[in-house]
């Protein structure tokens, strides 16, 4: 059964379209040729990090980062960037008795924005630079296990990527949904691997409910 539902940041709860549009603002290229050179670097298998080198070579996204935030434009998302169907997904699930998690590749300051936007609604929010692991390595799913007080078989994570999500989360032991929203489940979904490897493949969190509830009584 699954008691435990954990999801990724990018690309599940958040759009991140705004703020991968300021970094074409950042680095002075037209959002559009960034975007374009986003889905091609996506497509060929590619670190998304290469996208930026595409455009400035050497360049480094933490020290970037860093200078964005003193330069008074820190990487951002608020209420207006999460998909619709996040608040009411998160309802529905948690008035099914189900206890649920947020675990990303995210920055301390993401963190610390999650914490703002979903204090009360989650009973965890776990990010890579928190932990010191990020995905797709098996660290990051142990911490995850580890956080979780269920069997790491009830626990069932979401997220929009099949190599940095889907893939990993299976081998360890955990139950997963692929959601279809993104550049890279855009780009993946009709591949093998997004067909075979998860449990669910939604087009919208709010399917989760009844997915669960299905996966958990098969009698009903």
């Amino acid at each position: 059964m699954i008691h435990a539902v954990v999801f990724d940041v990018g690309e599940c709860l958040v759009d991140e379209t705004r703020e991968y549009g300021t970094w074409a603002d950042w680095l002075g290229v037209p959002r559009h040729t960034f975007h374009a050179m986003f889905g091609a670097v996506i497509a060929q298998g590619r670190d998304y990090r290469e996208v930026f080198q595409e455009f400035r070579p050497g360049f480094d996204l933490s020290e970037e980062r860093e200078k964005r935030a003193a330069a008074g434009q820190p990487e951002s998302f608020g209420e207006e960037d999460l998909y619709p169907d996040v608040r009411p997904a998160l309802a529905a699930l948690r008035s099914q008795g189900l206890w649920l998690g947020i675990a990303g590749n995210q920055t301390v300051r993401a963190g610390r924005i999650l914490r703002e936007l979903f204090s009360g609604d989650v009973d965890l929010i776990g990010t890579s630079d928190d932990w010191g692991a990020s995905k797709p390595d098996p660290e990051f799913f142990k911490r995850v296990a580890g956080a979780v007080p269920f069997e790491v078989g009830e626990i069932l994570y979401v997220g929009d990527r099949c190599d940095n999500d889907i893939r990993p989360a299976r081998q360890a032991s955990m139950c997963t949904a692929l959601v279809h929203r993104g550049p890279w489940a855009t780009i993946q979904w009709n591949d093998a691997e997004a067909r075979e490897l998860p449990t669910f493949r939604i087009t919208g969190l709010t399917e989760l409910p009844e997915l669960i509830r299905e996966f958990n009584d098969p009698a009903r």
